[in-house]
C-alpha cells in the first residue's frame, strides 16, 4: 500500500475515533512510517489517537509529536493530582492495594512498585491516564519473576499456536530468564500487537523485545 492511501487511511481513523478531536492533529507517512503532530487536550487523547493509528493496514512505525495543552481551566495542583491517582489505583480490583507507588511533578506521572503480573501494570496506568491534568506517565513498576525460562517459552507458543489469525511458525520465541525477544514476521501492525500481548500474558515476565518484522 502507498503511502498516499496510507495516510488517507489514518485521516479518516482519527476522525472516525470518539475520544480524538483530530481537528488538530497533523498526518505524514514516510515508507510507512506514521507521524502525528500538533497538540490535543489530554494524555488521554493523546494515547487514543496513537491506539487508532496502529488499526490502520499498511502502518509499520508511529511517531508521537503530539502536545498535550490543557483546557483554559487552571491544571490540578500536583498534590490534589497525586491524591486522585491513588485513589483510582486503590479503587482499581485489577491493582493490588498499596503495591503502586505515584510521584508527581508538572502534570507528568511516576508509577513504581512491584507486582507478578503485566495486566496488573498495565491497568495500573490505564487507571492514572484519565485523569485530568496528567500530562505524561512514566511506568516504571516492576514484574517480579514467577516462572522459569522453559516455562514461560512454552507458555507464549501455545498462546501463539491458538490464536487463528498468526502464522505461529513464521514467529521465534527466545526467553532469556524473565526476558523475552520476539523474532519472525507478521503481516500488520496489529499482528504485531497480539504477539506482544500474548508474551507479556505469560507469568513471570518482566521485558519483551518485539523485533518482529511487518511484511
Amino acid at each position: 500500500m502507498d503511502d498516499k492511501t496510507v495516510q488517507q487511511h489514518v485521516v479518516d481513523e482519527l476522525a472516525f475515533e470518539p475520544s480524538v478531536d483530530a481537528a488538530n492533529i497533523g498526518v505524514t507517512v514516510d515508507d510507512g512510517v506514521v507521524t502525528l503532530s500538533g497538540h490535543v487536550d489530554s494524555y488521554s487523547e493523546r494515547y487514543n489517537a496513537e491506539r487508532a493509528v496502529k488499526k490502520v493496514k499498511g502502518v509499520r512505525a508511529v511517531v508521537i509529536h503530539l502536545d498535550v495543552l490543557f483546557p483554559s481551566t487552571p491544571r490540578p495542583k500536583d498534590e490534589d493530582l497525586a491524591r486522585r491517582a491513588l485513589q483510582v489505583l486503590d479503587w482499581n480490583a485489577q491493582v493490588p492495594k498499596g503495591a503502586v507507588q505515584v510521584k508527581v511533578d508538572a502534570g507528568r506521572i511516576t508509577l513504581s512498585g512491584q507486582i507478578e503480573w503485566q495486566f496488573q501494570k498495565k491497568a495500573a496506568e490505564a487507571a492514572v491516564r484519565r485523569l485530568s491534568g496528567v500530562s505524561s506517565i512514566i511506568n516504571l513498576i516492576a514484574i517480579t519473576p514467577k516462572a522459569s525460562a522453559p516455562a514461560i517459552r512454552e507458555t507464549i507458543v501455545a498462546a501463539l499456536k491458538r490464536e487463528p489469525e498468526l502464522e505461529a511458525d513464521h514467529i521465534t520465541v527466545r526467553v532469556d530468564g524473565s526476558r523475552v525477544t520476539l523474532e519472525g514476521r507478521v503481516h500488520a501492525w496489529h499482528e504485531r500487537d497480539v504477539v506482544e500481548r500474548a508474551a507479556w500474558a505469560a507469568p513471570g515476565v518482566t521485558a519483551v523485545e518485539d523485533r518482529l518484522a511487518v511484511a
